[in-house]
């Protein structure tokens, strides 16, 4: 991650958490908030399937559409995810743990590329019974993959009590 940008450090640093954790809950977490500067300066945020791998984050999408304009107009992304709640016995309060990250997003042209992120998507979310490599065939053509290169990433835990 390139620290480029003096970004804000964590008002709450009693409960931030450590890089290995944010990262585990960034390949365990199911589905994340993707965000853009949208139309009018409008923030367009977006829950969306993803995978990481190394550093970034992956999505696919549809050949265009809003999030897509705004990547264009600004490749500058946020990406938010939420750890299961956790509560302890007897407890009425969750414990959760979140990840957020800032970076830029690029959308890949390379076929072999995509593909492989197409194929880490899949592997994620279908069953392994599932005939992936003729979805990617027939489907593939039409998605476009994002690749979101994180450049600064967070993790806290809070206690909502």
């Amino acid at each position: 991650m390139s620290e480029q940008f003096p970004f804000r450090p964590m008002r709450r640093f009693k409960q931030a958490l450590p890089a290995e954790e944010c990262i585990r809950i960034l390949e365990n977490a199911y589905r994340g908030f993707f965000s853009v500067i949208g139309d009018g300066g409008y923030p367009y945020a977006v829950p969306i399937n993803f995978v990481y791998e190394a550093g970034r984050l992956y999505f696919h999408c549809a050949t265009e559409g809003h999030k897509l304009d705004a990547i264009r107009a600004c490749d500058k992304a946020c990406f938010t995810v939420l750890d299961e709640p956790e509560k302890e016995p007897g407890e009425w309060w969750y414990h959760v743990k979140s990840v957020i990250c800032f970076g830029r997003v690029k959308i890949l042209s390379d076929p072999d590329e995509r593909n492989s992120r197409l194929r880490s998507l899949g592997q994620k979310y279908f069953p392994s019974s599932y005939d992936l490599s003729s979805d990617i065939l027939r489907n593939g053509p039409k998605a476009e993959i994002l690749a979101f290169t994180i450049e600064h990433m967070s993790g806290k835990a809070v206690r909502e009590k």
